[in-house]
């Protein structure tokens, strides 16, 4: 029997700049929900990527000195480097500079020209560069964007515009027919009262402005403008084709299960796109979920405001899978959730390191300490047993439930209820006290096997969100992860299996002191002030030919001493290969003769040979000058014989 299909998306990331935690949430955030359907059976698939286009994109470029084109594969690099880093389990990553799908933009751009949803007009009004958005005047706040609070400037131009209003009554009537469409409940609600019902606005569609975007190709002065771009990837990367030639992926995993979002672009999602796919006549994705920021302790991440965390550098300090739980455990459902160091190091402490790490060290100690390791069912039951069992049984459904709702920190907490009660159920059966009753062995025993029990179950559970975490868990116990049908049965530990010898330390207890020293020094080594450059009158260009003539070789200094008839020359006899040539260098006031022997450096050996206060010099040794005159000697970086070539 075929799975039934499962395909998700997050936003694509702005290739603006390296993305901060708040945005790398959104990402493991999705990875969390796709690891767990498939855990449930599902056929995944979960796409991320990139979005590369835009007026910002270009001033950046430009003020980097490189092409929108380089700027670009840089960023997305880096973007994609970060995903990988928190493990996240993508199946597609497309980039909108991908060939395929800018052909089917300007394929899809031209269809809706040509069956009227888009004309060409004239755009006046304000507009965001960083948010690549115009609004009227009554739309701005404080005279500034309504979405990201910047300034606004007044833009005249040509544009192509989609006709907007054609579409709105037949999307509310979608929105109030399918509760489940747009979640929270609290951003359908923002959604219909704000923008739906006092009446939609034609949609800029194009620009001329600027050139870095995917040409309009019936009329190549203009380029489509990003929501058009950007929103489409969630149909191009599986495989769309305008003119009806879509691939078999398509078929099969349109429309979307779910597209995951920040809450700040649920306009664009939940507005624009589902409109552009009834012009279209595709089907609507499914579900459309506007995940609230994470913030740090003092509000929204902003490089001006100098409070932007890193994911590496977070996983430098915590590791991944500490990463991994905090910011999915500390994000509400509908709230912005707040990250802080001191957060997290309670975090790691409290939950990581003792709840968990504290519970399965214990049990595997104590396995090993009264058995050799090896975990036995007795059948030595007693009444708090069953007690324990109906936690651990009941744990799948209970996060099954959370997760159906993409209530992902409440399914977290759920497993770690479980954990909880299986540290209650060692307080409660003290298998320290049954130790000292030979007995008690069969009850100890039967105590230990629940434990390692009760802990695969939670660890299988836990793989959709610290899957390293699970893994090393797993191993340890030498327990095999657990389908998903079998999580809700207790007991089938194989009796008998051996567990690890030396349990290895989950989570390291942090001192937060220590933690917050570290990130202090880190910041003063941030702001390090970069090395000074010097900029030189530049000389006439060379050919390649011109500087063929000049040979130069690594020479060895085997002795050195002043010229007497001057006050800055040094006279110095330099080894290269077979041959000794005798070299006068104007560098008396920066070395002395005895810091020349020994010394290995570049030297141009054919310069013709010249008097210099009545010496012979038959070649230069070469020097760095900076903007004070200091003089420092040009020598190789690694060891290398006198006369090998610099080339």
């Amino acid at each position: 029997m075929a799975k039934e299909k499962y395909y998700m998306t997050t936003a694509i990331a702005y290739t603006s700049g390296k993305p901060h935690i708040g945005n790398t949430y959104e990402v493991v955030l999705a990875d969390s929900i796709a690891r767990f359907k498939r855990q449930q059976g599902y056929d995944v698939f979960f796409q991320t990527g990139t979005d590369e286009h835009g007026q910002k994109i270009e001033l950046k470029a430009e003020e980097a000195g490189v092409t929108p084109k380089e700027f670009v594969d840089g960023v997305s690099s880096e973007i994609k480097r970060i995903w990988d880093l928190m493990n996240t389990s993508y199946d597609k990553f497309i980039r909108t500079t991908d060939e395929d799908h800018e052909k089917q933009v300007q394929k899809i751009f031209k269809k809706l020209y040509d069956q009227g949803d888009i004309y060409k007009g004239y755009y006046e009004g304000m507009y965001c560069t960083p948010c690549e958005s115009f609004f009227t005047e009554s739309q701005l706040v404080d005279g500034k964007c309504p979405d990201c609070g910047r300034p606004c400037t007044p833009a005249k131009e040509e544009a192509y515009f989609f006709k907007m209003s054609k579409y709105a009554q037949r999307l509310i009537d979608h929105i109030n027919t399918h509760p489940e469409f747009i979640q929270p409940v609290s951003r359908k609600n923002e959604m219909m009262n704000n923008f739906l019902l006092p009446g939609l606005q034609d949609l800029c569609v194009s620009r001329t402005s600027f050139t870095w975007g995917i040409p309009v190709e019936f009329d190549p002065k203009h380029v489509t403008y990003v929501w058009l771009d950007a929103l489409t990837n969630y149909i191009t990367g599986i495989g769309y084709d305008c003119d009806g030639n879509s691939t078999e992926q398509f078929k099969k995993n349109w429309p979307a299960d779910l597209h995951l979002i920040g809450k700040d672009i649920i306009r664009f999602h939940t507005i624009y796109w589902p409109i552009f796919l009834m012009a279209l006549d595709l089907p609507l994705p499914k579900q459309i979920f506007g995940h609230p920021w994470l913030l740090q302790g003092d509000g929204k991440m902003s490089k001006s405001k100098g409070n932007v965390l890193y994911a590496d550098e977070l996983v430098d300090f915590f590791g991944v899978d500490a990463v991994r739980y905090f910011v999915l455990h500390e994000m509400p459902f509908e709230n912005d959730g707040v990250i802080t160091w001191e957060l997290m190091v309670e975090r790691l402490n409290s939950d990581l390191a003792n709840t968990l790490g504290n519970l399965v060290n214990r049990t595997i100690s104590m396995s090993n300490k009264y058995f050799g390791g090896v975990v036995t069912k007795t059948g030595a039951e007693e009444e708090v047993d069953a007690e324990l069992k109906a936690v651990v049984t009941a744990t799948r459904d209970a996060v099954a439930a959370k997760m159906e709702n993409l209530r992902v920190a409440d399914a977290i907490t759920e497993i770690f209820n479980l954990f909880k009660r299986c540290n209650k159920y060692i307080d409660e059966t003290m298998p320290w006290a049954l130790a000292k009753d030979e007995a008690k062995k069969d009850r100890l025993a039967e105590v230990l096997y629940n434990l390692v029990e009760g802990i695969s179950i939670g660890a299988s559970l836990l793989e959709s969100f610290m899957p390293e975490t699970t893994e090393k868990i797993l191993a340890q116990l030498n327990s095999e992860k657990r389908e998903y049908e079998e999580l809700n049965q207790f007991g089938l530990y194989i009796s008998g299996t051996k567990v690890t010898e030396k349990p290895e330390i989950l989570f390291q207890r942090l001192d937060l002191k220590e933690v917050l020293e570290k990130v202090e020094a880190k910041k003063a080594e941030d702001k390090k002030p970069e090395e000074p450059v010097i900029d030189i009158e530049p000389k006439a260009e060379i050919t390649f030919e011109d500087f063929e003539k000049m040979q130069f070789q690594v020479g060895e200094i085997i002795s050195c001493e002043a010229v007497k008839k001057s006050k800055k020359l040094l006279c110095s006899q330099v080894k290269i290969g077979s041959q000794v040539k005798q070299i006068v260098s104007g560098i008396k006031s920066h070395y002395s003769p005895e810091e020349m022997v020994g010394k290995k450096v570049m030297v141009l050996v054919n310069l013709k040979p010249a008097k210099l206060a009545g010496v012979l010099s038959e070649g230069m040794i070469l020097c760095a000058e900076d903007e004070k005159g200091e003089l420092s000697l040009v020598v190789p970086e690694k060891k290398m014989p006198a006369g090998a070539e610099i080339c």
